[in-house]
């Protein structure tokens, strides 16, 4: 199959083509299909440009958990406190991860109470504040989905200098595909997958998934005719009962991934059994440092443990939103209590979180 330039990903005229292709293959199917995503850049272009008002009412399109701020677990942000108040100690992170709440805290109030936090664009930074303060202790709260753990990674694998450490809370998607399966009720007919995943792991992992529980899955762009093309993909395999994974992202995504990239992260980190908020343990579903860099891994370092968190707040549904049961708006929260500025569950936090995306493009 060949995929059109991003010239013409950008036209209307392609837009009108692939809407009326996605509806004419849904009289064909002729009963209710579901489509999941893992991405909340995905939910953010098909909430902006209004897709699903384009297409029959009988395809729906859920939101998964796809924000890894959101799926952050409060015990790891509640480690991530407990660093912050030692003395001679800075904690570094990005911008959305200081304002989820944790048990009782997030980082930007034990930040307004004097705790050193500041927030940071990339591993190298953190790393350069280690190096311009030799005399504290420079703690890089790492989140993320395979994206962006090969920029952890290669720091680590460079030697930084032994006041630098990392409080890791990587998450890996295709286990958590595995795990939105077997959740009852849910009944996922395909899914649409992250395109920025793939170009780190390739399709394998992905080819992998759809093989064993015979379930359609294409990699999708972030052109909102790239998400249109990503359903119509998964609902020709539908219609033709092919259960494969393909690339609609064909101009990033090769099918080996990016080699370096994966190299890196196989020399520092091992995939552990690890817990998502909302959602459970996940069995590979996160990633830890590994023994030979443990001198950087900040909970071996400081012995930091956590003896009970809570991930859900009395009342917010968030975990029934990541798993694609309600809608944000059916939350009791949503809008009334729970709003962008004071965020009761994490999904309202990040820009790429579900409930903040609709808080902002729903009427």
């Amino acid at each position: 199959m060949s995929f059109p330039g991003l010239s013409t990903l950008k036209s209307k005229e392609f837009t009108k083509k692939i809407v009326a292709s996605l509806n004419k293959i849904m009289k064909e199917l002729g009963r209710p299909i579901k489509i999941m995503h893992v991405c909340g850049t995905h939910e953010h272009v098909i909430s902006r440009f209004g897709i699903r008002s384009l297409l029959s009412s009988d395809l729906e399109i859920i939101s998964g958990p796809g924000c890894p701020v959101c799926v952050c677990p409060a015990a790891d942000i509640d480690k991530a406190i407990l660093l912050a108040k030692r003395k001679n100690t800075i904690i570094t992170t990005f911008g959305d991860m200081i304002r989820v709440p944790a048990t009782n805290l997030s980082l930007a109030e034990i930040k307004a109470k004097g705790a050193d936090i500041r927030i940071i664009y990339g591993p190298h930074d953190a790393v350069k504040i280690a190096r311009d303060n030799p005399n504290k202790n420079v703690i890089f709260f790492a989140i993320g989905f395979e994206t962006t753990v090969p920029l952890i990674g290669y720091e680590l694998f460079s030697h930084p200098p032994s006041n630098f450490s990392v409080l890791c809370a990587h998450k890996l998607i295709p286990a958590a595909l595995e795990l939105l399966m077997s959740i009852d009720r849910l009944n996922i007919d395909g899914f649409i997958s992250p395109g920025h995943v793939a170009s780190i792991i390739g399709l394998s992992p992905f080819k992998l998934f759809s093989e064993a529980y015979r379930v359609p899955n294409v990699i999708t762009g972030f052109e909102p005719n790239d998400v249109l093309l990503g359903l119509f993909m998964v609902l020709k395999l539908i219609r033709d009962k092919k259960y494969d994974t393909l690339n609609e992202y064909s101009r990033v995504v090769k099918p080996e991934g990016n080699l370096i990239a994966q190299n890196i992260i196989k020399e520092v980190f091992e995939k552990i059994s690890s817990p998502w908020r909302g959602i459970g343990r996940v069995l590979d579903g996160g990633l830890k440092i590994n023994s030979k860099y443990k001198q950087y891994d900040a909970e071996e370092k400081f012995n930091i443990q956590v003896k009970q968190s809570m991930d859900i707040p009395p009342g917010c549904s968030c975990h029934l939103v990541m798993t694609g049961k309600i809608y944000p708006y059916e939350c009791k929260l949503f809008k009334t209590t729970c709003t962008p500025l004071n965020p009761i569950g994490p999904c309202m936090v990040s820009h790429e979180g579900t409930c903040a995306i609709y808080y902002k493009y729903s009427q």
